[in-house]
């Protein structure tokens, strides 16, 4: 079996995910059972929580475009500064990934996840470092203030392993979320300071039909006098074993529909004894490292004080919450991937004084550019759910569904690219690409939070169609600009499916600022070609809102093959509309040539187009040259390949 086959077989083998559909497939094809069910419990919650949802949560309220930054705001410097300088230590503290003497080199993680254990001395590091404090929002004590910088500070973890961010405590952050949102002063509080001091909580999910194993089973809880009495059985929850604080979303009303689970916080330390079990660990073919087992309940009784929120809330809360980790998993895989693209530049330059072998350019120059795209997708979301809480949930979703797809096809491009390394599994220098093939499905949930993604957008297409596109308005500048001040992330603020698409709007809009460079009979420039490709995207959005407006208003609709396929295609215009923000707010900060410069921009959504099968025009004679120029000087330097470009550790 070549390399370049088992990126493939290995996304599918043992897993139970499945690999994703090919992205804007002209042929529909079905949408799964779990898809199905997904969009018909979107629809039921979207309907009962969008209106009221937001005025019942405690908490600041946002302006109808967006949370406007006070005039006279300090300049955000110095916070990003901060965030950055965390980043940096930590990026040091970790060391030099390649040295094979390094206790937190890719040398000892890799062998850490062939033994199937954490990196014990790794995890003690981050501890006392406290990466715990970066979970807590900072009125809590922490140092969570925005989304996208905590994103910047947890990538030198996930550059290096997938399964220690996640096994250290990412996950914390997604358990705890729901308090955040909707807990109350006391639980915030203890929540807070179990992370402080270095605590881990689990976060236990509730089941959706045809799952795979970590969205399968769940848990009851029927509601008494002074409480509630928990009983059930799940299998697969990261860290349940050592976890401090067990954050469940419970089945509290046998009918299914939008109020049927409620969320709850456990102390396992307060549970009677003989009413919880801690059942053995579950091996699994990702995250190979990961502490993945069950709980079993029976009949354990727990106090109304454990519910955070309202009863009936769950899912609502899901809703709302999931959208930070829908944003920042896709965000942190391309800290991920960036070390596989690293190794492969290696893999072709050595004795060459660091000129690339010539057959290589235009896969190594393409997943270049998707990273940049990812990238831009991604840190546009989390900026949006601090700058627009209430308009976030469609991107959010849409972040989760495409990037995770394009960077699985990258890793399939770069095994190509390493042939033979490719097979060095244990190397600090190769092993890279093997272990993120194994553990990336494991992050985004696979094919069930592929599903996910699509239940949320789906029932969103002809709202969208009718309300918003190309009658939105663009989004504040600060959203793409760098340094730009934000307001604080606030998951009270969080909304759900607004029936407004802000980046449609930028897409539009950017178009529009370019027509005046499309080419004229003479030489294709960058800026001509740049602006073909913007109205190609605008004309394919025209098509999308046609097909979108013609969608029957029935549940019945909205689980046909034709119309979830559209949510491929929309998914991918967003993506093109975020490339297009952010290329036109680096090309006026200036600070940044190479980002200044169309030719990423270009080839991102060349490449872009070429996924969705829209015709697109020729690249401009020296893209894929500067491309490479910059992509060897990073690899050179030393630098990552994302929009900050940072040193790293070597």
């Amino acid at each position: 079996m070549g390399v370049a086959t088992l990126v493939v077989r290995t996304d599918q083998l043992r897993t139970g995910y499945g690999a994703a559909r090919p992205r804007g497939s002209v042929r529909p094809e079905p949408p799964s059972p779990v898809t199905k069910e997904l969009i018909h419990a979107a629809m039921a919650t979207t309907t009962e929580t969008t209106a009221g949802t937001a005025a019942a949560v405690p908490g600041p309220v946002g302006t109808a475009q967006g949370r406007a930054v006070p005039a006279g705001a300090p300049a955000a410097a110095p916070e990003e500064a901060a965030a950055l300088a965390r980043a940096a230590r930590l990026d040091a503290l970790l060391g030099d990934p390649l040295d094979p003497a390094n206790p937190h080199g890719l040398a000892e993680l890799l062998a850490a996840d062939t033994r199937g254990e954490p990196p014990t001395a790794t995890e003690q590091l981050l501890t006392d470092a406290r990466l715990g404090a970066e979970f807590v929002p900072a009125e809590f004590g922490g140092r969570l203030t925005r989304a996208d910088l905590l994103a910047k500070v947890l990538r030198p973890v996930f550059r290096r392993d997938v399964a220690l961010g996640f096994g250290y405590g990412i996950t914390s952050l997604f358990g705890t979320a729901a308090v955040w949102a909707a807990g109350t002063e006391r639980q915030r509080a203890d929540t807070a300071g179990l992370l402080l001091r270095g605590g881990r909580a689990s976060i236990v999910h509730h089941e959706v039909a045809h799952a795979n194993a970590i969205l399968r089973d769940e848990f009851t809880a029927t509601p008494g006098r002074s409480g509630y009495t928990l009983s059930g059985r799940k299998d697969v929850i990261m860290n349940a074993s050592r976890s401090a604080a067990w954050v469940v979303w419970a089945r509290t009303a046998p009918e299914r529909g939008p109020r049927s689970h409620s969320v709850l916080l456990l102390d396992p330390a307060d549970l009677p004894a003989g009413t919880v079990t801690r059942l053995p660990r579950v091996p699994t073919p990702g995250m190979r490292g990961g502490l993945f087992s069950g709980l079993e309940f029976t009949g354990a009784p727990v106090p109304s004080s454990a519910l955070v929120g309202r009863p009936g809330e769950g899912v609502a809360l899901a809703l709302r919450t999931f959208q930070v980790n829908r944003c920042l998993i896709p965000a942190l895989a391309v800290a991920a991937a960036d070390t596989v693209l690293h190794s492969a530049v290696r893999a072709v330059t050595p004795g060459r004084g660091g000129r690339t072998v010539r057959r290589w350019y235009k896969p190594l120059t393409g997943v270049f550019a998707d990273l940049l795209a990812c990238d831009s997708m991604a840190t546009t979301a989390l900026r949006a759910l601090s700058l627009l809480p209430e308009r976030s949930h469609v991107l959010a979703a849409a972040v989760k569904y495409v990037v995770p797809d394009l960077l699985r096809e990258d890793l399939e491009a770069l095994a190509s690219v390493l042939g033979s390394h490719g097979y060095e599994h244990r190397s600090p220098q190769y092993g890279s690409l093997d272990k993120l093939v194994r553990d990336l499905p494991v992050a985004g949930l696979g094919h069930t939070g592929t599903a996910a993604c699509q239940a949320v957008i789906v029932p969103q297409l002809r709202s969208l169609a009718e309300r918003s596109w190309f009658s939105a308005e663009e989004p504040p500048p600060a959203l793409f600009r760098a340094g730009a001040p934000l307001p604080v992330l606030d998951y009270r603020l969080l909304g759900i499916a607004s029936g407004d698409d802000f980046l449609s709007a930028t897409l539009a809009g950017a178009a529009e600022r370019l027509a005046p460079h499309r080419a004229d009979g003479g030489p294709a420039t960058d800026l001509a070609v740049l602006a073909e490709l913007a109205e190609t995207f605008v004309n394919e959005l025209r098509g999308l809102r046609a097909r979108c407006l013609r969608i029957p208003e029935t549940r019945e609709a909205l689980t046909d093959p034709a119309v979830v396929t559209l949510s491929d295609r929309y998914a991918l215009v967003l993506a093109a509309a975020s490339v297009l923000g952010v290329w036109e707010s680096r090309s006026q900060d200036g600070r940044d040539p190479f980002l200044a410069d169309p030719a990423w921009a270009v080839l991102a959504l060349t490449r872009l187009g070429r996924r969705m099968g829209i015709p697109v025009p020729e690249l401009p004679d020296g893209v894929l040259d500067r491309m490479l120029a910059e992509l060897s000087a990073r690899y050179r330097d030393g630098r990552s390949c994302d929009l900050d470009g940072l040193p790293l550790a070597r």
